[in-house]
C-alpha cells in the first residue's frame, strides 16, 4: 500500500504529464499546476526543489511508463519482430490520429525545453536513446526470426523513430492523420525491403 506521501507525489507527476502534454513547460505556471493538482506549494516543494527539477521528474515517470508500454507489446510470443513493430506503429498512430492533445512529451517538450533546460534536455536525450534501443531489440529479433532482412538495426530504428516523431509533430499543425497515414506506408515499405 503506498503512503499518503507517495500518492500526493505520483498525483503531482500524472497532472504534470497532463498539463504539459497540453499546454507545455513554458507557458504552465506553478499556480497552474498546484491548482490542478490541488496541492498546496509547500507539499510541491517538499518533493520538488523547483519547476524545472518537477519537469524533469515528469520526464523521468513518462518515460518509465513508456518503457512498459513497450515491453508488453513487444513481450508477445505469438508475434514475429515485424508483426511486434507494425503493431507500435499502428498503436502510435491510433493515439496520435485521434486528439488534438499531443500524448507524446517528446514531441510536445524536446523543441521547447532543449534550450531551456539543460537537466530536462539530457532526460529526453536519455530517454528517447533508450526507445530506440528497445525498438532496435525488437529489430534484430525480426532478424533472427527471419520476418526482417539483416540490417543495422540501431540505424533502422533510429530512422523510424524520428521518421515518427516527425509525423506526429506535422500532425499536430495540420491534424488530419496525413502524415501518420505517410509514416505507416515508409514504415511499411522499409520493413518490407529488409
Amino acid at each position: 500500500m503506498k503512503s499518503k506521501h507517495q500518492h500526493t507525489q505520483q498525483h503531482l507527476l500524472d497532472v504534470g504529464r497532463d498539463i504539459f502534454s497540453s499546454g507545455g513547460f513554458s507557458s504552465v505556471g506553478l499556480s497552474t499546476i498546484l491548482k490542478e493538482a490541488n496541492v498546496p506549494k509547500g507539499s510541491f516543494y517538499h518533493y520538488f526543489e523547483s519547476k524545472e527539477h518537477y519537469g524533469k521528474a515528469v520526464l523521468v515517470e513518462y518515460f518509465t511508463h513508456y518503457q512498459t508500454l513497450l515491453s508488453d507489446l513487444f513481450n508477445r510470443p505469438d508475434k514475429n519482430g515485424k508483426q511486434k513493430l507494425m503493431a507500435l506503429w499502428q498503436a502510435w498512430q491510433e493515439v496520435h490520429c485521434d486528439s488534438e492533445t499531443q500524448k507524446c512529451l517528446v514531441v510536445k517538450l524536446s523543441a521547447e525545453v532543449a534550450d531551456l533546460s539543460e537537466p530536462m534536455r539530457l532526460t529526453l536525450k536519455e530517454g528517447t536513446e533508450k526507445v530506440t534501443l528497445k525498438i532496435a531489440d525488437v529489430i534484430e529479433e525480426g532478424i533472427k526470426d527471419g520476418s526482417l532482412s539483416d540490417c543495422d538495426a540501431y540505424k533502422l530504428s533510429a530512422h523510424l523513430y524520428q521518421l515518427w516523431l516527425g509525423a506526429s509533430l506535422l500532425n499536430k499543425l495540420h491534424r488530419d492523420g496525413k502524415h501518420l497515414e505517410l509514416a505507416m506506408e515508409t514504415t511499411q515499405a522499409l520493413l518490407n525491403n529488409k
